[in-house]
Formats: structure tokens, C-alpha cells, sequence
């Protein structure tokens, strides 16, 4: 059986370990936009082209005579790929552009809730342009997120009081986003915690992972830009220190309707991931936004400690015969820090070697945007490598994750504070004051 992986960041290589990892007899070919090493280790090849390009990637694919393509980013998932390899009768993993909407508009996300009475939305309105947009912005008051419609790499939203500190900052974002997209979200702002849950999908039957918390802001203390996200973590019991059981099982009913949803709305089924942002308020669990594939870095934590067989997950989901026992993981607490180049996310410095050497447990150590050029590494301008530190405790997983990826050496930074005890504590009392 000959897989196909398209995609070669820190999420991908951490798919690609799991790939190997599989009983199941098997090569592995990758098609990736940077020379990742961890994935030229574990793939018979890494093709560097673009992504996008759905034609080249299906006669890539016939050239290898692949069995299943399995898409990372999202890039893809927009222009198409995944239909164009299922046309050309290649089972792909990854939904088809039309269901992929759920990630590439932050409009069609919200509509198709609103539509099919899945109450996971805040106060929300879509516009198309600036008439009513001042209006709205009087209504919600100083709680309000502006969304860029399409994809920006986890960077087009603005929040009040945050990115935007004025109505005027707020309407100025707006415009330039009709300059933009054409049309943007302009909605209430949620307060709560904000947490992870990721499904697989085979278009009718979901199998859920454990629930992650994301941490989008660039330095310690939730300060600075956003980012792709700087690290996540992960806990033993599958829930996380601020969630119960009753938020995670409405995350869960949220993905399986949205999934209904997406069947009635096209007639074919998602077939893939579906990765919902979620945020515990003070009115129960609500939706901040849909992605169509693994997230990155929560995918890391999720697959570091996934005990299946995820080649024989794939399957289930071509074949639509997937059960929550096709996922099942280990009862360990992840947490997962990004070493960043200087300067990241604005001006990232490029080109710029960096030294793995002294990491004692590679095995943990994921690549994302970095070059190999002979023996040495360099930076290519994105976030660099991920350490997943693994334990029976948050605070051993954090400990080690903190221990590792401290010793990668370069012009880099990182967030010390990911999935600290001070940090979950914060989380925790704000939660607990929310629920009061």
C-alpha cells in the first residue's frame, strides 16, 4: 500500500510518525512546500511543490501508484485537492472543497449553523458592505470580533480590547477586509476558556479526540500577536483542569450535528477531521470557529498519544464503518511548545541556523519550518520545531516539554508559561468565577 501525504509542517510530521507507527504494510511518499527532515526520515520521498496545485498532485500520485492520499493544511483543502484526487478514484482523507467551507469561510460556518438550529453561535451578522456595519457595532457595545471571511493562517481575527480598541479601529479593520474578501463577520464577543476538540469523520459517524487548549498569543502571559499557535496542552483524564464532562459532551454534539448538517446541506459526507474552536461561557458551550483538518499544535498532542492504529482509522473512514473504538488513547497529559524564530509572527528572522543536538528525545521533537541542508538546520521563517513533552501529570509532561525544547539552540523564543501550573490556575479561577 502506497500513502500519500501532503503537507510538511509540525502537524505532518507528527502524521507521518504515526503512518510508520502502523501494523499495516505500507510506503509513504510526501508531497510538502519546505524540506522537512523528520519527513525525508520517514517517507521513501518528499516532492518540495506547491500544495495547491491539484493537477500536479494527482499525477504525482498516480506516478506512485498511490492507495490513500491524506491531506494536512488547509490550503488545499480549499482549491479542491481532495476532489480532484477522489475523481481520480484516490480515497483521500480530507473533506472536498464545497464541505471544506466550514474552514475557508468564516460566513457559510455561521450561516449553516444559524440554518440547521445548532445553537452553538453567538450574536453574529454577515456583511458584504459597510451600510449597518456602525450600527451593529453600537449593539454589541465593546464586546465585539471582527473575521476575515477566507483563510489568514489563524491571523484574521481581531478582538475588542485586544487588537481593536476603538469602534474606529473596528471600522477601518472592516473596510479593508471588503477590499479583501469581499465580505467579512462581525459578531459578539465570548467570554470564557477556550478549549479543542477534534473528531474523525467517514460523512455519517464521528470518533472523538481529547480536548486541547490552544495558545494563540505570541509571548508569556497571553501578550502580543496572534500567532499559529504557540503550544497546547493536554490532560490524563481526556478533560482539561476548567472543562466537566456535560462541556465536552456538548462540543461533541456540536461536531456531530454540524457534520448532519454538512450531509443535507451537499448530500455526501465529510469525510476527515473536523476541529472545533469551542469556548466554555457563562451560556454553556459556543462555537468560535470550525477548522477542516488537524490542528496545529493540537494534532501533536492527540497523535503523541493515540494507541490505534491510525492507517487502519483512515480506512474506516473511506469506508464509513468508523466507531469510537477506532480512536482510542492513552490516559497520559501532553504539552506541546513551539520554539519560534525572533521576531515571529511580524518580522521572523529567515535563514538562520539552528542546533537540535543537545534534545535528548527526538522522538518527541517535530519539524516544522526549517530547511536541512547537509547535516545542518535552518530557519524558514515560520514557526521552527515542537517539543511534545508525555507524563502521567500535567506538570511532569510540562516539565519536560519546558526541559526539551530549551535546549534547541538558535536566534528563537518560546512560551515558558504553556501548560504551567500558574497558567492552568489562571484558567481555572476564571472559570470557576464565570460559572458563579
Amino acid at each position: 500500500m502506497n500513502i500519500l501525504l501532503i503537507g510538511s509542517g509540525a502537524r505532518e510530521h507528527a502524521m507521518a510518525r504515526a503512518i510508520k507507527r502502523s501494523s499495516q504494510n505500507h510506503e509513504l511518499v510526501c508531497i510538502g512546500t519546505n524540506n522537512n527532515p523528520g519527513i525525508m526520515s520517514l517517507s521513501s520521498t518528499l516532492t518540495v511543490r506547491k500544495v495547491t496545485d491539484s493537477s500536479a498532485i494527482v499525477n504525482y500520485a498516480e506516478e506512485h501508484n498511490v492507495d490513500l492520499a491524506i491531506i494536512g493544511p488547509e490550503a488545499p483543502l480549499e482549491t479542491g485537492v481532495s476532489d480532484a484526487l477522489w475523481q481520480a478514484d484516490i480515497p483521500t482523507i480530507g473533506p472536498k472543497k464545497e464541505l471544506a467551507q466550514i474552514e475557508t469561510s468564516k460566513a457559510f460556518a455561521r450561516k449553516l449553523l444559524t440554518k440547521y438550529h445548532i445553537p452553538a453561535c453567538p450574536q453574529f451578522r454577515v456583511f458584504t458592505q459597510m451600510k449597518g456595519v456602525k450600527k451593529f457595532l453600537q449593539e454589541l457595545g465593546e464586546n465585539y470580533v471582527v473575521k476575515a471571511d477566507g483563510l489568514m493562517g489563524g491571523k484574521g481575527v481581531k478582538v475588542s480590547g485586544e487588537h481593536l480598541q476603538s469602534h474606529k479601529e473596528a471600522l477601518e479593520y472592516c473596510k479593508k477586509l471588503l477590499v479583501k474578501d469581499g465580505q467579512f463577520v462581525l459578531e459578539e464577543k465570548l467570554i470564557g476558556e477556550e478549549f479543542s476538540l477534534m473528531s474523525f469523520c467517514d460523512g455519517k459517524n464521528l470518533a472523538h479526540m481529547p480536548p486541547v487548549q490552544d495558545h494563540k498569543r505570541a509571548y508569556v502571559g497571553d501578550e502580543g500577536p496572534n500567532t499559529g499557535g504557540m503550544g497546547s496542552y493536554s490532560d490524563a483524564n481526556h478533560l482539561l483542569p476548567f472543562l466537566t464532562r456535560e462541556d465536552v459532551n456538548q462540543a461533541q454534539q456540536f461536531n456531530e450535528a454540524t457534520i448532519e448538517a454538512l450531509k443535507k446541506e451537499f448530500g455526501m459526507g465529510y469525510k476527515g477531521i473536523l476541529y472545533g474552536g469551542f469556548i466554555v461561557t457563562t451560556n454553556g458551550v459556543k462555537l468560535i470557529e470550525y477548522n477542516a483538518r488537524l490542528g496545529d499544535p493540537e494534532g501533536m498532542n492527540v497523535l503523541a498519544i493515540l494507541e490505534s492504529d491510525f492507517v487502519t482509522i483512515c480506512w474506516a473512514i473511506v469506508d464509513g464503518t468508523l466507531t469510537q473504538e477506532h480512536a482510542r488513547f492513552s490516559n497520559l497529559a501532553t504539552v506541546c511548545k513551539y520554539a519560534v524564530p525572533e521576531g515571529y509572527p511580524d518580522s521572523p528572522v529567515k535563514g538562520e541556523k539552528i542546533d537540535i543536538s543537545k534534545v535528548a528525545d527526538k522522538a518527541q521533537l517535530y519539524y516544522a519550518s526549517v530547511e536541512s541542508r547537509g547535516d545542518e538546520l535552518f530557519e524558514a521563517g515560520s514557526r521552527t520545531v515542537a517539543f511534545v513533552g508525555i507524563a502521567e501529570t500535567l506538570p511532569k509532561a510540562e516539565a519536560k516539554a519546558e526541559e526539551e525544547i530549551s535546549r534547541v539552540r538558535g536566534p528563537l523564543f518560546h512560551r515558558e508559561d504553556i501548560g504551567s501550573a500558574e497558567l492552568i490556575r489562571k484558567r481555572v479561577e476564571h472559570m470557576k468565577a464565570l460559572r458563579k
